[in-house]
């Protein structure tokens, strides 16, 4: 895997919307498929991109969700292991054209 690995966990689904919007609109990063609930309330979104771009998109992910709910746990990989990816979420397929 050449690209970084930016992670947001936060506790309720509202912080990590907000959070992830943030991320995605800061910087030039990828959602790494739908987001992943842990249990607890815990819910964490991974975005993926050049390191500094996730580093730049985590940290404007934090500062938004933390101004609406609870940050747990911020994390990014600047050279993740290629097998890191087998635990990665999937990218959603595209939706099928409407006819």
């Amino acid at each position: 895997m050449s690209q970084a690995i930016g992670l947001l966990e936060t506790r309720g689904l509202t912080a990590l919307v907000t959070g992830t919007d943030a991320m995605l609109k800061s910087a030039n990063v990828t959602l790494a498929g739908p987001m992943k609930q842990v249990g607890n309330a815990l819910v964490t979104a991974v975005v993926v991109g050049d390191v500094a771009a996730v580093k730049a998109a985590t940290d404007a992910g934090a500062q938004a969700a933390r101004a609406v709910g609870e940050v747990v746990s911020v994390q990014v990989i600047a050279r993740p292991h290629d097998d890191t990816a087998l635990v990665l979420p999937k990218p959603a397929a595209a939706a099928a054209p409407k006819k």
